[in-house]
């Protein structure tokens, strides 16, 4: 961030209000959406566990499949957020509307490639003779879904750029009500076993899509926005993605690659090491929650053509990130005795993970900085530099965390490489932010 003088309390308690209002149901609504997964393997899990073997892998895929086209939120949120800090709303809905369409495009891809090469994606995962038809079935179903969760993604995205982060939370909680009660009632009442499961998921994704189009279109009305798909506009909504996709993947990389280092150190210590992740993304949810506030802010910002605004809501930011950085840590520290015995009685997993998690606790403010600041960016659309910041990383991550089955250390030294991959993300990130090119005013950047 280029230096200037600090906002005074007033403005700094204006902050605070937008980024609370923002970043609290931000939260609800993405710990709602695990919940989801969660609900289908408490559910499917009395089935046996063939069944539930099935559903890991095939929801292993779907997740990866749907997280690889995030950029429909974010890349629609800093858009929208634009137009609407220049106060052209019916330009910010046609904006959104260009996003949901290239979801439905991309759904509708995804499928076609999904049903006939789903016994193939699950074998490639390795599944039993036994798993094998469970994962395959739930994978085929589940595929018919993908368009809906794109367009939630995109939809998303849309309300978030309108400074709405409330409709999403509701939404998310309706769903995931609706999808426990649907595979509770297709899998035991209608006899469905797993099938009944993607079913009912599928029917509760295409719910919260109609919803979500339903608040849209009612805003496109009453602002006199076109319904219709614009070429030109989906495509520049695909091209605006394409950096945050690189971005991604790239992440996607990094933590693929620190699991199949810590799957060769042993079984104690990747049992250990998912115990860590599993933790560090449920941290990671309140942190993405600020970072998401950041992008609806600090987009809005621009759009109003306040650089100066931008500059002190993304200081004021990066404090908070800070500071709920150090909440998490020292709430990590405390509770580690309390938190392993929730997932393993094993002593060695416990002894592996112990000293882990410690690591994951120190390195928590640095995510905070990390995380606040990538959404500011994303906010000030500016995709390209995030895109090879992330490569830098992954480029710098990648040596380190594969000399430790050489050089040794364990798990510990595996998460340790991935404190050194988050101070660098800090770093580019916090240069970027610094030089002050990020600020492009403007409805478009």
């Amino acid at each position: 961030m280029t230096q200037a003088p600090a906002p005074p309390e007033a403005d700094r308690r204006q902050h605070d209000r937008e980024i609370v209002a923002l970043a609290v149901p931000a939260f609800g609504a993405l710990v709602a959406e695990p919940l989801f997964v969660m609900a289908d393997s408490a559910i499917v899990g009395h089935l046996g566990t063939a069944q539930l073997a099935g559903l890991g892998i095939a929801s292993a895929l779907l997740t990866t499949a749907v997280s690889v086209f995030v950029f429909l939120a974010y890349a629609t949120t800093a858009a929208v957020a634009r137009r609407v800090g220049a106060g052209d709303l019916p330009a910010a809905i046609r904006q959104g509307m260009d996003g949901i369409w290239l979801a439905l495009l991309l759904g509708a891809a995804v499928i076609a490639a999904a049903l006939p090469t789903a016994p193939a994606l699950v074998e490639l995962f390795g599944a039993s003779d036994t798993a094998a038809p469970y994962a395959t079935t739930y994978l085929r179903i589940s595929a018919l879904g993908i368009p809906a969760m794109l367009v939630v993604l995109a939809a998303t995205g849309v309300l978030r750029g309108l400074q709405d982060t409330r409709t999403p939370l509701y939404v998310a909680v309706a769903g995931f009500v609706a999808n426990a009660a649907l595979n509770v009632g297709l899998v035991y009442g209608a006899g469905l076993g797993i099938a009944g499961s993607a079913w009912g998921t599928v029917i509760a994704q295409w719910g919260m899509a109609v919803v979500y189009l339903a608040v849209v279109v009612r805003g496109a009305r009453r602002h006199g926005a076109s319904l219709r798909p614009d070429v030109a506009g989906i495509r520049a909504s695909a091209q605006a993605g394409v950096p945050l996709l690189v971005r991604t993947l790239s992440l996607r990389a990094i933590l693929l690659i620190a699991t199949a280092v810590a799957a060769r150190l042993g079984d104690d210590d990747i049992a250990a090491h998912q115990i860590a992740l599993g933790l560090w993304s449920l941290l990671a949810f309140a942190l993405d929650a600020i970072a998401i506030a950041g992008q609806a802010i600090i987009g809005r910002y621009l759009g109003a053509d306040d650089a100066q605004g931008a500059r002190d809501v993304c200081r004021r930011m990066v404090q908070w990130g800070i500071a709920v950085g150090v909440a998490l840590g020292l709430l990590v520290v405390i509770a580690r005795p309390l938190f392993l015995p929730l997932f393993t009685s094993d002593p060695a997993v416990k002894e592996a993970a112990l000293p882990a998690l410690l690591v994951v606790a120190l390195s928590q403010p640095i995510c905070g900085i990390v995380f606040v600041l990538d959404g500011v960016l994303m906010g000030a659309g500016d995709g390209r530099y995030l895109a090879w910041a992330m490569v830098l990383t992954l480029a710098v991550f990648t040596p380190v965390a594969l000399l430790v089955p050489v050089l040794g250390g364990g798990l510990t030294a595996v998460w340790a490489a991935m404190a050194l991959m988050m101070a660098v993300r800090m770093l580019t990130l916090w240069l970027r932010a610094r030089s002050g090119r990020w600020i492009i005013t403007g409805a478009t950047r």
